[in-house]
C-alpha cells in the first residue's frame, strides 16, 4: 500500500488561554511590593491609566464594602481566576481583544522587577548582589527540619532581629503573643543561635561572644568569668579581672587577645539596603461580639482606573492607523488590569475569610490549636480551584494579634482520630508529643510505644513510626539516648 500525503479536517475541543487570562491568573502570586512595581510600569506605559485619588470617606465606604463578618456573608459571588475569559472581561471578549489587537500587560519575566530586559541585571550583577541577614536567615530556618509551629516561632524571632544580628524582642512577651510556653521560644532561640554568622540572634554581647567562644572550643571557666565581666575589661581593671577569673597576667592577656579578636556585631556584613519590612495584605481583629473581622489592607491595594474622558478626546483627535490601533491597545490593557486588579483583592479577601474560619482556634487559643487543613479544604469551600488558592497563599501575609503570618503557614496535615471523631493537627500532634517528653520523670523515660499508647488514650490514631520522624523533626533524642544523658547528669 502506497503512502501519499492527504490533508485531513478534524473537530476537537481544548482549552486556550490567553496572554491577558494568563496575566490576570499570575498577578494573584505577585506579593504587595511586586505588585505595586508592576502597576507603577503600567502607569509610565500606559497614558490612559491613572491612580484613584480616594478622599478618606471614599476610602472609608470601600472598607465596609471590603470588610466582612462571619455571618453577615458579604463577600459577592464573583466568578474565580480560572475560569473564562468572558468572567474577566465582560466588556470585551477574547475575540474583540485579538482583533483590536490588545498586546500583553507586560512580559512576566520581568513583572517582578517591573523594569525592562535592558534593565534587567546581568548574571555578574546577580551573582554579586548582597542579601539581607533576614533572607539569610530565613534560609536556614527552612532547612534547620523544624515543624511548623516552630518555623512560625523562628520566623518571628528573625523579624526582631537588628542590623548588627542582635535579637531584641523579649521572650516572655513573644511566648503570649504566640499562644506558647516560653520554654519553646527559647528552644527554637538556642537552636537558631546555632546559625551562620556565629553569634547571630544573641540577645546581648556577652551572649554573642559566648557562642563565638563555644564554637572555637575556649568557653572554658576563665573565659566565662571575663566574658560575664566585661564592664571591668572596658574600665582597665585588670586586677580585678585576675581575681575573677583566676589566672595570671600573662594568661589574661592572651584571654582579652582572643575576646578582641572575635566579631560583636556579626550582622554588620549582610546587605540591608534593599530590605523591605513585611506589609500585611489581610487584617484579622475580634469584635465585640466575638467574631471575626476580616479586611484588606488598603494600602498595599495600588487602585488604578482608565480616564474615559481623556479617552474620548484623543480618539475624535487620532487620524494615523497606527495611532488608532495604540489607543485601542491602551483602552483594553487598561480595562483588563482594573479588572484584574479587582477580582485579585477580592480573592485575596474570600480566602483569607475562609482560613479565619477553618483556624479560629489558632487566633483564640494559640499555635498548638492549630487544625489539619489543606488546599483542597480551602478550594471547595469557597468554590475555586486548588491552585488559586494555592496563588493566593503565595506571599501574602496576614496581621492579627499574635503576629504577622504568611497565609501558607496556616495549611498542616492531619492526624486521624482513633474514636472516629474529628481529625487532628499533625503540627498540634508535635507539640503534643513534646510536651509528653519535657514532662517526663527521671522514674520513667517515655519511650515511642509509650508515647503512642498515650496519644491513643487521647484519640490520636498514630504509627510508631511517625511518633519517631516527628520526635527527630523536633530534635529530640531516642529514650535510650535520653536515658543515656540522665545517668551521666547531662
Amino acid at each position: 500500500m502506497a503512502m501519499t500525503p492527504r490533508l485531513e479536517l478534524r473537530q476537537g475541543q481544548s482549552l486556550v488561554m490567553t496572554p491577558q487570562l494568563q496575566q490576570a491568573i499570575k498577578l494573584l502570586q505577585l506579593s504587595n511590593f511586586e505588585l505595586q512595581e508592576f502597576v507603577e510600569g503600567e502607569l509610565e506605559r500606559n497614558p490612559l491609566l491613572e491612580r484613584e485619588e480616594s478622599t478618606a470617606e471614599a476610602k472609608k465606604e470601600s472598607g465596609d464594602a471590603e470588610a466582612l463578618e462571619f455571618e453577615s456573608g458579604m463577600i459577592p459571588n464573583e466568578a474565580a481566576l480560572d475560569v473564562s475569559v468572558a468572567d474577566m472581561a465582560p466588556d470585551l471578549s477574547a475575540g474583540e481583544l485579538l482583533e483590536a489587537g490588545a498586546a500583553p500587560l507586560t512580559d512576566w519575566s520581568k513583572a517582578s522587577s517591573g523594569k525592562s530586559f535592558d534593565d534587567l541585571p546581568g548574571l555578574e550583577d546577580t551573582l554579586t548582589q548582597d542579601i539581607s541577614l533576614a533572607e539569610h536567615l530565613d534560609a536556614q530556618l527552612t532547612e534547620a527540619g523544624l515543624s511548623a509551629v516552630d518555623r512560625m516561632i523562628g520566623g518571628v524571632l528573625i523579624d526582631a532581629v537588628d542590623d548588627w544580628g542582635y535579637m531584641r524582642a523579649d521572650t516572655r512577651e513573644l511566648a503570649d503573643r504566640l499562644g506558647v510556653p516560653e520554654a519553646d521560644v527559647l528552644r527554637v532561640l538556642t537552636t537558631m543561635q546555632g546559625f551562620e554568622p556565629t553569634g547571630v540572634m544573641a540577645r546581648d554581647i556577652p551572649e554573642c561572644l559566648a557562642l563565638q567562644l563555644k564554637e572555637r572550643g575556649r568557653f572554658d571557666p576563665a573565659m566565662e568569668a571575663l566574658v560575664r565581666n566585661l564592664d571591668m575589661l572596658a574600665k582597665g581593671h585588670f586586677d580585678r579581672l585576675m581575681t575573677a577569673c583566676g589566672v595570671d597576667r600573662e594568661d589574661l592577656t592572651d584571654m582579652i587577645a582572643e575576646v578582641r579578636a572575635l566579631t560583636p556585631k556579626p550582622g554588620a556584613g549582610f546587605g540591608g539596603g534593599a530590605v523591605q519590612s513585611v506589609a500585611p495584605d489581610v487584617y484579622v481583629k475580634q469584635a465585640p461580639d466575638g467574631t471575626w473581622h476580616v479586611e484588606l489592607n488598603s494600602d498595599t491595594m495600588p487602585r488604578v482606573l482608565m480616564n474615559q474622558r481623556y479617552y474620548a478626546t484623543v480618539s475624535k483627535t487620532a487620524k494615523r492607523e497606527e495611532d488608532k490601533q495604540f489607543l485601542t491597545e491602551c483602552a483594553a490593557n487598561a480595562s483588563w488590569l482594573v479588572k484584574s486588579l479587582d477580582q485579585r483583592a477580592k480573592t485575596i479577601l474570600k480566602v483569607a475569610r475562609e482560613i479565619v474560619r477553618q483556624q479560629d482556634a489558632f487566633f483564640v487559643q494559640g499555635v498548638a490549636h492549630l487544625r489539619p487543613l489543606n488546599l483542597k479544604t480551602v478550594a471547595a469551600a469557597i468554590e475555586m480551584h486548588e491552585s488559586t488558592v494555592s496563588r493566593v497563599t503565595s506571599n501574602k501575609y496576614l496581621s492579627c494579634e499574635r503576629g504577622v503570618f504568611e497565609l501558607k503557614y496556616f495549611f498542616t496535615a492531619s492526624i486521624n482520630s482513633a474514636d472516629g471523631g474529628e481529625a487532628h493537627s499533625a503540627e498540634a500532634v508535635r507539640y503534643q508529643i513534646k510536651g509528653l517528653i519535657d514532662g517526663e520523670s527521671a522514674e520513667e523515660i517515655l519511650s515511642d510505644d509509650r508515647i503512642v499508647e498515650i496519644l491513643r488514650e487521647k484519640g490520636i490514631d498514630i504509627a510508631r513510626r511517625t511518633v519517631a520522624k516527628y520526635r527527630e523533626s523536633l530534635r529530640i533524642p531516642s529514650s535510650v539516648e535520653r536515658k543515656r544523658k540522665l545517668a551521666h547528669g547531662i
